[in-house]
């Protein structure tokens, strides 16, 4: 198993990290199977969503501000409920295939951290997983 550190820049973001995840696929020498990605944190998230175009991230982050806003009177003390609620809707794991060291991703799929609670050094665990054909 494998570490990535992510460092978000504030409160709260949609992180393009896939450079990052398919730098460390490429450095393991990882060239078949599949990638699990596990973000250890209950705050953020990990998606796969369209890269190519800004607005998608932005319009991301203003419809999750409007199903959980932040000040809604929330019963946890912390002041991040909203970012727990956003976390849990996204997930802690994707599963991405591999082949021949590469991402198989679609023309437009990026994989994101969403940053909830930040700015944050978060970490994620990254495994390979093989397959049987």
């Amino acid at each position: 198993m494998q570490q990535l550190e992510v460092r978000t820049t504030r409160r709260e973001e949609m992180l393009n990290i896939t450079g990052a995840v398919a730098e460390l696929v490429r450095r393991q020498g990882w060239a078949d199977g599949a990638l699990m990605l596990f973000c250890t944190h209950t705050t953020c998230g990990l998606t796969i969503n369209e890269g190519a175009d800004p607005d998608v991230r932005r319009d991301l982050i203003r419809f999750f501000t409007e199903i959980a806003p932040h000040t809604h009177g929330w019963s946890h003390a912390e002041g991040n409920t909203d970012a727990h609620i956003r976390a849990s809707l996204l997930g802690a794991s994707l599963l991405v295939p591999l082949a021949g060291g590469a991402l198989c991703l679609g023309r437009w799929q990026s994989i994101y951290l969403y940053e909830g609670d930040g700015p944050r050094t978060r970490t994620l665990l990254a495994q390979r997983l093989l397959t049987r054909d």
